[in-house]
């Protein structure tokens, strides 16, 4: 293996650095954020010796967002601060797989929480929801255990492609993008940029399909409830979960579109196309768990109760 050493060592723009920083803040904030949701969870799973089916989702969201943001990182860093170390085989196509396995469970993960939602909050007559509805805490498991081998089989083809593309090509720097014009003449990227861009669709039209399920169940149960002044717990439900999809399906549309934009670009590189993509990636993951913290009750009392915590520490002081 090489040493990471070149006198280009240090060689940091102005817009580099910029972005570098951005993106610092955004990761180091969400990390804080998922490794929180991970704490608590486990802390729970640690004394009640079982998590229910919304926990088990929750828990392996956190960690793959936790995970994404710190490979992530590691890379902009590296790409930043010491680009000649990704020339030191495997560390680039690690770095690509890695990131590639925890933003696709992540993705794949959020979906099937929308899903879950859906399912257990809005009511239906229909058979087959019914069907859902009763067996979908056995199916959760079966969900997650998919989507963590799906995700595994991208970073698998990503670590191959990347890896063929780099061995045939000696002189790739990886400083710019002359990686991306290797790999982008590969029939196996073009494979890889089709399936993830029809898992990110695929994820996309779910999302949408569940949040549009439960708002005409709110809408269906509100109008049965309009001569009852009272507001009774299914209404709330309806209404809390509703906040926390529609935030999270305005905020996943954006998240799509730089995803998309991602795939776009990656054979042909724009700087600022890649600034923007690079923010909203890296902000999306900590402004979302940070939602669902605040839509879920034990979360939220823990996140207060530590708070608190802090603030009377810093007053004492």
């Amino acid at each position: 293996m090489e040493a990471c050493h070149s006198p280009q060592l240090y060689n940091v723009t102005s817009y580099g650095a910029t972005t570098l920083a951005i993106t610092t803040l955004e990761v180091f904030a969400g990390m804080w954020i998922n490794a929180f949701i991970v704490s608590v969870l486990c802390i729970g799973w640690i004394k009640k010796k079982t998590l229910n089916s919304n926990e088990k989702i929750l828990l392996l969201l956190g960690f793959s967002r936790f995970c994404f943001l710190c490979f992530s990182w590691i890379y902009a860093f590296l790409s930043e601060i010491y680009p000649y170390c990704l020339q030191v085989h495997p560390i680039f196509q690690l770095l690509q797989s890695a990131c590639s396995i925890f933003s696709c469970s992540s993705l794949l993960v959020s979906a099937c929480l929308c899903v879950f939602y859906c399912i257990k909050i809005a009511n239906f007559r229909n058979s087959f929801f019914i069907y859902l509805k009763v067996k979908i805490d056995r199916m959760v498991s079966w969900l997650l255990f998919g989507s963590v081998i799906f995700s595994l089989i991208v970073g698998i083809l990503v670590y191959n492609t990347v890896d063929k593309a780099v061995c045939k090509n000696h002189d790739i720097t990886c400083l710019g993008n002359s990686w991306k014009e290797t790999v982008g003449t590969e029939e196996h990227f073009y494979l890889i940029v089709f399936l993830i861009g029809f898992l990110h669709t695929t994820s996309f039209m779910v999302v949408i399909f569940s949040a549009l399920f439960l708002l005409f169940s709110l809408w269906r149960h509100k109008c049965k409830m309009q001569t009852n002044s009272m507001k009774d717990l299914s209404t709330e439900a309806h209404t809390k979960a509703m906040k926390s999809i529609l935030s999270f399906l305005v905020m996943y549309s954006i998240n799509f579109v730089s995803l998309i934009l991602s795939l776009v670009y990656s054979t042909k590189y724009t700087s600022q196309a890649i600034f923007t993509v690079y923010i909203i990636q890296h902000a999306y993951p900590g402004i979302h768990s940070l939602i669902l913290i605040f839509s879920n009750p034990k979360l939220e009392k823990a996140l207060l109760k530590i708070l608190s915590c802090v603030k009377c520490k810093f007053f004492m002081k």
